[in-house]
């Protein structure tokens, strides 16, 4: 079989592109539509290129032979988007600081510990800003588990260092206080200091293959994920992670996502922001 070249391009044919969609769907509740065509194609570009595959088919012949699904998780990483910003949908920040910990405050003083979740954590900037909001408001033991998809974005997540740019969104005195600005080789860039980075559990999750982890949680951060998913994909991901609310626990999706049509048991309670029953 012929190698691809530096200036080759491998033509996405319509069976391929479907195998792919089926693909990434099973994997990832993921729906590519037909739109998404230049997407896939431009984002395999360079997989192809490194492996020195022709084609597309050989890449699926690839993922079909490898056992160790590592290509598997290469091929998620490269479709998954990873859009994300500090204090992205800032409303939702108030509401965790004046609704919910109020309530966490008393939990603290019983049991000792505030259990959540960021499930599409992405590259981090989402749980940092959940951990900034906690520690403001006065709560500064819990554990906040943050997960993805996508490894290559948790890596990014791990490692806590950003862009100036990116954290331009934060406010001044939280940038100070939180961030150290990076010296030397380190001009340029800002690190979210280690007091943050020690509270936050990153890891790889994948929200359609999993039925039940190791606690429930308090709260729960879903934002901008199910954007990506189909009727039924959403209802078995939000029907996972309602199991995973305790009693009188929260849940945050994004304001541009609706639990409209979606079986629950939960009660809306802001928007985008709904409450299991303490009961």
């Amino acid at each position: 079989m012929p190698t691809m070249t530096a200036t080759t391009t491998a033509t996405l044919t319509d069976r391929e592109l479907r195998a792919i969609v089926a693909l990434v769907y099973e994997k990832s509740g993921i729906t590519l539509h037909e739109g998404k065509r230049e997407l896939v194609a431009a984002r395999l570009q360079k997989r192809l290129r490194q492996l020195g595959l022709s084609s597309h088919q050989a890449y699926l012949n690839r993922l079909a032979a490898d056992k160790t699904g590592e290509e598997l998780t290469i091929l998620l990483d490269a479709i998954a988007t990873n859009h994300t910003s500090f204090f992205r949908e800032a409303q939702h920040f108030a509401f965790l600081r004046d609704q919910v910990v109020p309530g966490l405050a008393d939990k603290v003083a019983r049991a000792g510990t505030v259990d959540a979740w960021c499930a599409a954590a992405s590259t981090g900037e989402e749980p940092v800003t959940i951990a900034i909001t906690m520690l403001e408001a006065g709560i500064e033991r819990f554990r906040l588990l943050s997960s993805d998809l996508s490894t290559k974005a948790l890596a990014v997540a791990r490692q806590g260092t950003y862009k100036i740019d990116r954290v331009q969104g934060v406010p001044h005195p939280l940038l100070r206080k939180y961030f150290q600005r990076g010296l030397g080789e380190q001009e340029g860039l800002a690190r979210v200091v280690p007091e943050v980075r020690r509270l936050i559990e990153y890891r790889a999750l994948n929200l359609i293959a999993m039925e039940r982890i190791d606690r429930v949680f308090d709260f729960i951060f879903c934002r901008n994920v199910m954007i990506y998913f189909d009727k039924a994909v959403q209802q078995r991901v939000v029907s996972m992670l309602e199991r995973h609310l305790a009693p009188g626990g929260y849940l945050f999706i994004s304001h541009s996502e609706s639990l409209n049509g979606i079986t629950h048991e939960m009660q809306w309670v802001g928007p985008a922001v709904y409450r299991r029953s303490a009961q």
